[in-house]
């Protein structure tokens, strides 16, 4: 086969894949999909299961698999000709997607197949095709001709805009750097992080060291700088990327905050919601904006008068009013003086290796899986692995990538995306395979990445997510995995998996000293268990600040008033926030969570879903942290269903009753 990204018979052929392959592989295979969706509803003038939904789902299958590499390369590798493929092919995908939407015969022939599944067509047929026809319905299938065509305007400018805006956030983050050439500026820092700056300086052929804009480099400046100007420096340079008051401001988004709030808005109106956040919940396990807004509000109530004493105590701890390039310095320095631990203490316990070894441990401890390294296998650069999957009877069950370390060009963050999704229709199952992506320190001179425990969370959090796309037992592409699933449970798994990095025989399995090898003891860890809710109480006043922002600005915009974007994060701010950052804080303008991710409206899945994980992990501290009992009965109700249950339902059906919110508070010793 000629085009490599048109070979969906393995896994992807990435050191042979190019930039110009996208567009011709993506404008064969939707005319081939285009000609073979006409001849479907011709031949089956009374459609069932297996003659016309079955053949569509083989279809977005196979188009998932095309686009997957594609969209993963131009986040990973920081190539133009990438950016540019992924640019220029966006137009053709989502015209394709909504046009299948928009398909009044097809939607009417997932009607007649809905009416016609009995009893005995089981919950996950019933749930593919009751997701087709709501998703038809959210598209404007219905629309008059006028009113369709300009909603697939919509979202062809929504797609262009949202990947300018997290083009901008990136680009403004690898320009920045900051010069020292002094290394007394530097005082505090960890000396892995000093290095790493002189080597980055050398690659600039420049002398001294070389500060920049990559998340591992923020976090240690915040954390660890004595020098408070650099630290402000440090801070002013993240909240205003993308933004008219960064140093690159031809990288604005201002614009395009606008213009995709705007877009949103008209499309939520168009197909008869008042605002895009009531289109939103159509999709979510909440059912209205009253539901949200009253649950954040309630957890903000609550949590304000812990907020209230950890600043308190930080600020007389510190002699001075804080600004907020001083809370995570305070923090720390805090947490050393009362609980005798630091970050750079713990970090020389974590090598990256050997945590991700022992979390494979504690998988196969819970749920019986292996996990081993195969290297015969094409990757997209040199810190990629790839991990086989086996179940308790040694059969394959998919696998994964992971690309752990920090570079520039990289997608700032970490993620878990799906490769290829889980699909049997036909007798011969094709078997999930995802990409686990971080931003851990890179790779030292002695090949060593030390991990902070915030950085191991964030391992345990998104291997959460690959269990969930991995452990599927969901036969259907469309339902399997994380697909189908509402956005505000998809991160019940993934947060569930962080409160096992805070029990000791698990960070025992996972750490080895770098020097003697010795895990990490216990009277380090009572130190860390210690400390794991100091600031609490402040971190959950801002991630709620983060999600009562994103659900207010979509839920009362107003076209004639525009945006208002800097007002309603003000107000919010007044609500719930106990600092007030300076005037030129320009958060939103680098929030991909909202105005380039999946998170527009449903920021607030994060605490929504935080919610069930603290509820489902009290089972396992009832039962036994490794209770296979407890772990088989989360593994078979909520992992393994993908999107084919009410999750609510499958919920209850774990826990035996729905979850409370006071586990939350309690797992972050606010109550």
């Amino acid at each position: 086969m000629s085009n490599p990204l048109l070979d969906t018979s393995s896994l992807p052929r990435f050191m042979e894949i190019s930039p110009e392959h996208v567009m011709p592989a993506l404008t064969e295979l939707i005319a081939a999909h285009r000609q073979k969706l006409d001849q479907l509803l011709m031949a089956t003038p009374e459609p069932d299961f297996d003659s016309l939904v079955a053949p569509l789902e083989e279809m977005g299958h196979e188009l998932a698999r095309v686009w997957s590499p594609v969209s993963h390369l131009q986040g990973v590798l920081g190539s133009g000709a990438w950016r540019d493929a992924y640019n220029s092919a966006l137009p053709l995908l989502t015209e394709h997607g909504t046009e299948l939407a928009q398909n009044v015969p097809l939607q009417q022939a997932y009607a007649a197949v809905g009416k016609a599944l009995d009893a005995t067509a089981g919950p996950a047929k019933r749930s593919v095709v009751d997701q087709a026809l709501r998703d038809f319905r959210l598209a404007g299938v219905d629309l008059p001709d006028a009113a369709k065509s300009r909603f697939r305007q919509i979202m062809q400018q929504l797609a262009a805009t949202q990947a300018a805006f997290e083009h901008n956030v990136q680009d403004a983050s690898d320009a920045w750097s900051l010069h020292i050439a002094d290394e007394k500026e530097l005082a505090g820092l960890a000396p892995q992080i000093i290095e790493r700056a002189a080597a980055e300086a050398r690659k600039r052929d420049r002398q001294g060291m070389l500060l920049t804009l990559d998340y591992p480099t923020y976090d240690a400046i915040m954390r660890q700088a004595d020098n408070r100007r650099l630290r402000e420096a440090m801070y002013r340079a993240w909240v205003t990327r993308g933004s008219e008051h960064g140093e690159h401001p031809q990288w604005d988004n201002s614009a395009n905050i606008e213009l995709i709030l705007a877009l949103r808005h008209e499309a939520a109106q168009l197909v008869g919601f008042r605002n895009y956040a009531d289109y939103s919940l159509a999709t979510k396990m909440a059912q209205s904006t009253a539901e949200v807004l009253e649950f954040l509000r309630e957890l903000a109530s609550r949590s304000r008068a812990a907020a209230e004493k950890e600043l308190s105590n930080l600020s007389e701890f510190a002699g001075r009013t804080l600004a907020p390039w001083d809370i995570a310095y305070s923090l720390e320095k805090f947490k050393q003086k009362k609980h005798s631990i630091s970050n750079e203490e713990l970090r020389r316990y974590f090598p990256a290796q050997k945590t991700v070894a022992g979390l494979f441990k504690l998988a196969e401890r819970l749920y019986g899986v292996r996990l081993e390294a195969q290297d015969n296998v094409a990757r997209w650069h040199e810190d990629v692995r790839y991990y086989r999957v086996r179940d308790e009877a040694g059969a394959l069950i998919g696998g994964f990538y992971t690309d752990l370390h920090a570079r520039t060009g990289k997608r700032t963050g970490a993620w878990v995306d799906e490769c290829v999704g889980r699909k049997n229709l036909n007798g011969q199952p094709t078997l999930p395979v995802g990409y686990l992506v971080c931003n851990f320190p890179p790779l030292d001179d002695r090949g060593r990445s030390l991990l902070t425990h915030d950085d191991v969370v964030t391992l345990f959090h998104e291997f959460g997510h690959m269990l969930h796309q991995l452990l599927t037992r969901v036969d259907y592409p469309s339902i399997s995995g994380i697909n189908g699933v509402p956005w505000d449970a998809v991160e019940l798994p993934s947060q569930f998996m962080e409160n096992f990095a805070w029990n000791f025989e698990v960070l025992e399995m996972c750490s080895g000293h770098v020097d003697s090898g010795k895990p990490l003891e216990r009277e380090l860890f009572d130190k860390l268990e210690g400390s794991r809710n100091v600031g609490a109480g402040l971190a959950m006043l801002r991630q709620l600040e983060f999600a009562l922002f994103d659900f207010r600005l979509h839920a009362e915009y107003d076209l004639a008033k525009g945006s208002r974007v800097l007002q309603i994060l003000a107000e919010v701010r007044e609500e719930v926030s106990l600092l007030q950052p300076p005037d030129y804080n320009r958060m939103p303008h680098s929030f991909t969570h909202i105005f380039a991710g999946g998170y527009a409206a449903g920021y607030y899945s994060y605490k929504w879903a935080e919610v069930l994980a603290a509820d489902a992990f009290g089972a396992f501290e009832e039962a036994g942290i490794f209770d296979q009992a407890t772990a088989k009965r989360f593994r078979s109700e909520i992992l393994e269903i993908g999107g084919s249950r009410d999750i609510m339902q499958a919920y209850i059906a774990f826990r035996g009753r729905k979850p409370k919110i006071d586990a939350l508070l309690a797992h972050n010793g606010i109550i």
